[in-house]
């Protein structure tokens, strides 16, 4: 039997033991973790790199990341030729509304707007912040679309 003390981490076959969470009872068939979606672009990690100043700055000790969609849009603001953006200008903007702003908030995130120019007809950004914990318990936070999960 594995030792979840040491290895937190659920793996296929675990069954979860949380009396009131809508899964008490399930067995666990399959595992994709934090780091591995790191690692298959899925999310781009905020915490290491140019990006990770501004991470600390805003969210001190909590891994930050984005997904795809936000780094593409990050990407196209950046690209545009009409607009002196950045993408450190462009991700403060985007953490910073995240915490000033909030349109809707619930237990562990919360929709937020942010002005994010030379990403097309469109200005106006509704985004999407999870707080939860990674696969060893440590707080994280991801920015996303509002339609992705």
């Amino acid at each position: 039997m594995r030792d979840i003390s040491r290895d937190p981490t659920p793996q296929p076959g675990d069954q979860i033991h949380q009396p009131g969470h809508p899964f008490d009872g399930f067995t666990v068939i399959s595992v994709y973790t934090r780091a591995q979606a790191i690692a298959d672009g899925v999310l781009a990690d905020a915490s290491t790199g140019d990006l990770a100043p501004i991470s600390a700055q805003h969210f001190p000790c909590v891994h930050v990341a984005m997904t795809a969609a936000v780094f593409a849009l990050i990407e196209q603001a950046v690209a545009s030729p009409k607009h002196a953006h950045d993408c450190r200008g462009v991700w403060h903007d985007i953490l910073h509304m995240s915490r000033a702003c909030p349109v809707r908030v619930w237990q562990g995130g919360r929709l937020f707007r942010v002005i994010i120019t030379g990403t097309g007809r469109k200005r106006l950004h509704t985004l999407k912040a999870i707080s939860h914990p990674d696969e060893t318990g440590r707080p994280c936070l991801t920015i996303m679309l509002p339609d992705e999960d």
